[in-house]
């Protein structure tokens, strides 16, 4: 066996059976490494840090400018962004505006979402500072996706899609901006407290694994140790506190509030009726439904049908609401698995009551998990821009070609609970939602169960035990073949958009495979 001299005069092996090691240098040499030697070096867990030595680490930095020093970002590095804030988020626009001022170029961000306030992203797309968008993409930005303005090619992933993909290394961050209403010095990191407390902060928990630098922006400096903690200061490189990271109060938005359409109250009392009459729920059945309008409502409309049958569910999942927060005080809900807050009802909740499990993405939706809380839900209320003869839906595009959504918890709650029911007006604003061909396939038909319409109920055909329960109760049926032969008649056949030849972005299926496409709307 080879030996060598370590710096404290003992022998020791060069390497053991064939496995190189190192000779201890020093307790503290590993803290002198430079990020050329030690730094940078990624292993299995993520990226390999040099020891801080002995005593406290300093992360504090002094302001936006010793930070951006300290990341080092280059041209086409790729950044990363949460967004439990929503639309009230202050940290991505003025990250991008601080780098664009550098002169930096060809930046890909990767947000867990975008909302209208990124919309003054647009500029830095058409400009050039972004190159592409790795993430869910809202409003103006994915409308200029579309028109061609953004020079690389848009990637379009689920929230399990994206954790898989920063696991397996399909996305490589190199820095991670991660906005926290509550941290310590040492960036441990929760967002339950402050003054911008806006919930979990699930979404940046796989960047802060993986991504090469970690800063955590925050508004609410505390001593350590910040508790609990979502995010691990072990992760995190600097801390940078800033007057504010946002408002809070915008996390609520139009599409978060309970809806006041009668259609759209009739689709969700359908839905609510269609998990009763059909056996779902039952004592300790499990579900799942977005903040949408519908979604919202029929969660109100099964929660009457829980009461007065005397069922209780074992637990809610996905983002919550002050609605699954009224119904877990009840004691209509056992347990609230929770990934983000829709409002500040489902804040308070999840700061206040035990019963209300702060989730991550790897714990809700990971494709590479051995059974996640998805996989646990008996039904999975979803919702949809379009739906096909074949199922295939599409929460991304509307009918006119234009990337306006992005894709959410959507395809991993449909893949993964035992059934998943899409609920949709049967048309809108005179633009049928069932096609024979959707625009864009977010979520493939294999995944999807059940379409409920203010029209009837569509089952899957390869659902036949489900359709004939929903037969014996006396449920309204129909196919979406007649439905949108009779939606057809007094709409008209919409046309179709045209598209050019140049692919603006991909959409992954969850286990990283290209599940469709966005081409480029041809010009008017």
């Amino acid at each position: 066996m080879n030996m060598t001299v370590n710096s404290i005069g003992r022998d020791v092996p060069a390497s053991i059976d064939g496995r190189p090691l190192r000779p201890f240098a020093g307790a503290y040499a590993d803290a002198s490494a430079t990020d050329d030697d030690a730094g940078t070096r990624r292993s299995a867990g993520g990226p390999k840090r040099p020891s801080p030595g002995r005593g406290r680490p300093d992360k504090i930095v002094a302001g936006w400018d010793e930070l951006l020093d300290r990341l080092d970002l280059k041209d086409g590095s790729t950044i990363s962004f949460h967004h439990h804030l929503r639309d009230g988020d202050a940290v991505i626009n003025e990250v991008v505006g601080r780098l664009a001022a550098r002169g930096l170029r060809d930046l890909t961000i990767a947000p867990t979402a975008l909302f209208p306030v990124h919309d003054r992203l647009v500029p830095y797309i058409e400009s050039g500072v972004i190159a592409r968008v790795e993430g869910s993409m809202n409003g103006a930005v994915g409308a200029a996706c579309s028109r061609g303005a953004m020079r690389g090619t848009a990637v379009l992933r689920s929230h399990g899609g994206r954790q898989r993909a920063i696991q397996d290394g399909d996305l490589h961050i190199d820095a991670a901006f991660i906005a926290a209403p509550c941290a310590d010095p040492a960036g441990n990191a929760n967002g339950l407290f402050g003054k911008s407390a806006c919930g979990p902060l699930a979404y940046p928990v796989p960047d802060s694994l993986y991504a090469d630098r970690v800063a955590v922006i925050t508004d609410g400096l505390v001593p350590y140790p910040c508790a609990p903690r979502s995010i691990s200061g072990g992760n995190v490189d600097w801390v940078l506190e800033v007057e504010s990271i946002g408002d809070a109060s915008k996390i609520v938005s139009g599409t978060t509030r309970l809806t006041r359409s009668p259609t759209q109250l009739l689709i969700a009392e359908l839905t609510a009726r269609f998990i009763e009459e059909t056996g779902v729920m039952r004592d300790g059945f499990s579900f799942q439904a977005g903040a949408g309008g519908i979604s919202l409502a029929a969660v109100v409309f099964l929660a009457e049908r829980m009461r007065a049958r005397g069922v209780k569910a074992s637990f809610a999942h996905g983002g919550a609401t002050g609605v699954l927060a009224s119904l877990l005080e009840e004691g209509l809900l056992g347990s609230i698995v929770d990934l983000q807050s829709f409002d500040l009802e489902a804040v308070r909740s999840c700061r206040d009551n035990l019963r209300h499990i702060e989730s991550t993405p790897f714990d809700s939706y990971g494709p590479r998990a051995s059974g996640s809380a998805a996989s646990m839900l008996d039904i999975a209320v979803l919702g949809a821009t379009e739906v096909d003869l074949d199922f295939n839906v599409n929460v991304n595009t509307h009918s006119d070609g234009l990337l306006l959504h992005g894709i959410g918890g959507h395809t991993d709650a449909a893949a993964s609970a035992a059934c998943s029911i899409i609920t949709a007006p049967s048309f809108r604003k005179r633009i049928p939602i069932v096609r024979e061909r959707v625009t864009t396939v977010s979520c493939p038909g294999e995944a999807v169960d059940v379409v409920v319409t203010e029209r009837g109920i569509a089952i899957n055909p390869r659902r036949g035990e489900l359709a004939e329960r929903a037969r014996r109760a006396g449920l309204p049926l129909v196919t979406l073949g007649d439905l949108m032969v009779e939606v057809r008649a007094f709409t008209g056949i919409p046309d179709e958009p045209e598209f050019g030849d140049r692919v603006v972005a991909v959409v992954e299926w969850r286990d990283g495979t290209a599940l469709d496409v966005v081409r480029e709307l041809a010009p008017r």
